[in-house]
């Protein structure tokens, strides 16, 4: 996707997910158990405010959290987005900068990384608001569906493989297909590893919308909008791994 693309949708879904979170900032997210949306506006300018320090530093900011901020919820998220946004406008998608993933340490995997995270968290918003969900645009869902695949779950298996536990060391090279969009990625599990190809094979398959796709792989929906078929034990792994790489 082209970045002015990302950032158009970033600015958009920044605007929703703030309208939907200020409607009743009480009221509990469902698909974050223990949170509010008043948390959520929290959390999500906190993640603006520490990839904005991660670009400065060039490294993780240590200490972190900053102090407690006397902002109210909707007014720290405004403050993180406005750093964030100054700070994509002060650089380059491809000027380097430290990220947590190897393949890709520019400014550019930020503005992607920046741009899917608010994307789930807007349809949190819109959960937590009891509004109707704003359809996800295709490009976007599948750009999330590689995303969550490749860059958290095969490089999380990878680089911190402790951090999947059994999850991973039970794997047995059992394989399960997403397909959406009329895209396919199988992704086969084992305790060496997740890898992630368009090979044929595959013991389970997951297939349907690229925006039900999406939430379903980052825990935001159920089987209703999909179809999964074959192997439960293999598309129950997935679930499981998926989890803990986006801890």
């Amino acid at each position: 996707m082209e970045f002015t693309r990302y950032l158009q949708l970033l600015d958009a879904d920044c605007d929703r997910l703030r309208a939907a979170a200020v409607r009743d900032l009480a009221a509990p997210v469902p698909s974050c158990p223990g949170w509010t949306a008043s948390d959520l506006l929290f959390h999500v300018g906190e993640v603006f405010l520490h990839k904005v320090e991660a670009m400065r530093l060039n490294g993780w900011p240590d200490p972190w959290p900053p102090e407690p901020d006397p902002d109210e919820p909707a007014g720290y998220f405004d403050r993180g987005l406005r750093e964030l946004r100054a700070e994509f406008a002060a650089r380059k998608p491809e000027d380097a900068s430290f990220t947590w993933y190897a393949p890709d340490r520019t400014v550019g995997f930020w503005i992607r990384r920046m741009v899917l995270e608010t994307v789930v968290h807007r349809v949190d918003a819109e959960l937590a608001a009891g509004v109707p969900i704003t359809p996800i645009p295709d490009d976007l869902a599948l750009d999330g569906i590689d995303e969550v695949l490749v860059a958290f779950l095969a490089y999380v298996a990878a680089t911190w493989p402790d951090e999947l536990g059994e999850a991973l060391t039970a794997a047995d090279g059992r394989a399960v297909a997403i397909e959406a969009g009329g895209r396919r990625w199988t992704v086969r599990m084992a305790p060496s590893g997740v890898r992630i190809s368009d090979d044929a094979e595959a013991q389970a398959s997951v297939s349907g919308p690229a925006q039900e796709t999406l939430l379903w792989l980052w825990g935001r929906g159920d089987d209703a909008a999909l179809k999964v078929s074959g192997d439960e034990e293999a598309v129950r792994r997935l679930r499981v791994l998926l989890k803990a790489a986006t801890q």
